[in-house]
């Protein structure tokens, strides 16, 4: 049935168009355009059947509803049924029947996260002197495959030149110092919101907080007196937003380069330094075929799998979570595990709910502590909070990929790009809506676990 037609004619019956939004009219038949069934059944009406004299309604509850059938039942109906459920009815005038299906409050209760034992792991190995970026990427094309930018740099340092097209981007600049240099000046892009960090050995000399409205940013970072002749390594953090989108007719943005853009280290050519890059393990040949390739980056948990159920966590430091933070700039990784046991015949959808009291002035936050938050559930990447830029707080995670009658595998990655560090000030697991359903069960989806991959830095 049209909808334009089914609403006008309930508007003739019940004379209140606004009124007239609350039925619902269903095929009986697959394809049909004029065997439907017209009913007032409250929050969702997924389908109707006949079979003789029955007639049989699925469909959602969120409170005890009134059900009134006004066309399509049976002309003797002698059963009306919701969910399976067989539903006591008055038959009124012009086959009018009418009857009540009774919401029933579930009981259930979800993990207090806080309290649960978390494990951590530094994910930020790459600023400590043992560290080898041996296998890394060498950024060694003198020519880009980017047809929009031409390059300002000796070789390529865009992570689509090198198959790094999705997630976190880290880069190495190894050089000789002569002593002279005092400054590094890096232009990077990262899209809508990115950050950036830089490292410089052990030490952290700064980064690019982000802002809503900046896909690219021009950061100088003032360097320590450097020892002539020593070797000393860069260590870039840059935050892949993902690729911009072609908003006007006949434009390219979408070809808009990921990665570091120019540099400049005082006193010294650009060839002094030597550069490595490294994104999502495996690149364009991922390492996890089951969630697809836009699922994990290039930090060092994720290049490890350790996002991903059965990841070797017992060696791992114990934790309070995300909330205990870390205490200098960064990279934390936190994971644990939990069950849930959800009632049956329910559909409760559930959120990641981050607290965020930082107070705002002319639409900046101005106090926000600068933490970047990848959130992982059973192996899925399911949210990336950015605390200083908001403005999303609740992070829905949808039963399937939670598996709501068994054990759950939860991990976060906390990007502090503060000197101070960072730590979340809340995080809760949340009920956004208690309704009893006739969808039927939801299987959870089963993705590839952790094994120890092959090659792995």
């Amino acid at each position: 049935m049209h909808y334009l037609y089914f609403l006008e004619q309930i508007t003739d019956l019940s004379g209140d168009r606004n009124s007239a939004y609350n039925y619902w009219a269903v095929d009986l038949a697959p394809y049909s355009s004029v065997n439907s069934v017209i009913v007032k059944a409250g929050y969702l009406l997924r389908s109707a059947e006949v079979k003789g004299s029955t007639l049989a309604l699925t469909g959602d509850l969120n409170a005890t509803t009134p059900i009134e059938v006004i066309g399509g039942a049976p002309k003797s109906l002698s059963k009306l049924t919701f969910n399976g459920v067989s539903l006591p009815f008055k038959a009124g005038d012009y086959s009018v029947y009418t009857a009540t299906a009774d919401f029933e409050e579930p009981k259930f209760t979800l993990p207090d996260l806080s309290t649960l034992n978390w494990k951590y792991l530094d994910s930020l190995p790459e600023i400590q002197s043992p560290y080898s970026d041996t296998a890394w990427t060498s950024a060694n094309l003198k020519t880009t495959y980017n047809t929009l930018r031409p390059l300002t740099t000796p070789t390529s340092l865009y992570g689509g030149d090198y198959g790094y097209n999705t997630g976190t981007l880290l880069f190495r600049g190894h050089f000789t110092a002569t002593g002279a240099e005092t400054s590094l000046f890096l232009w990077t892009q990262g899209g809508s919101a990115f950050g950036t960090s830089a490292w410089l050995n052990s030490d952290f000399i700064g980064s690019w907080d982000g802002i809503d409205a900046a896909t690219n940013a021009n950061t100088t970072f003032t360097l320590p007196n450097l020892t002539p002749g020593k070797s000393y390594v860069f260590t870039i953090v840059i935050d892949n937003m993902g690729l911009d989108e072609n908003w006007v007719v006949g434009s390219e943005t979408m070809k808009n380069p990921r990665g570091i853009l120019n540099y400049t280290l005082s006193g010294r050519p650009q060839s002094a330094i030597t550069w490595k890059l490294t994104g999502n393990f495996g690149g364009e040949s991922y390492a996890d075929h089951s969630r697809g390739p836009l699922n994990e980056g290039g930090m060092y948990a994720e290049r490890q799998g350790y996002h991903l159920p059965s990841a070797p966590t017992k060696s791992w430091k114990d934790s309070t979570g995300p909330t205990a933070g870390i205490s200098t700039a960064g990279i934390g990784f936190f994971a644990t595990s939990f069950d849930l046991d959800m009632p049956k015949g329910y559909d409760i959808p559930l959120s990641f709910v981050f607290t965020n009291s930082s107070t705002s002035t002319a639409g900046h936050s101005s106090l926000a502590t600068a933490y970047r938050v990848q959130l992982f559930v059973n192996g899925w990447q399911f949210g990336k909070y950015v605390h200083n830029v908001g403005p999303q707080t609740k992070f829905p995670v949808p039963e399937g990929i939670f598996d709501y009658h068994g054990s759950n595998y939860v991990a976060a990655t906390l990007w502090a790009l503060e000197k101070e560090g960072a730590k979340v000030e809340g995080l809760k697991l949340a009920a956004d809506a208690v309704v009893q359903t006739g969808s039927g069960e939801v299987e959870t989806v089963e993705g590839q676990k952790w094994v120890k991959r092959k090659g792995a830095y």
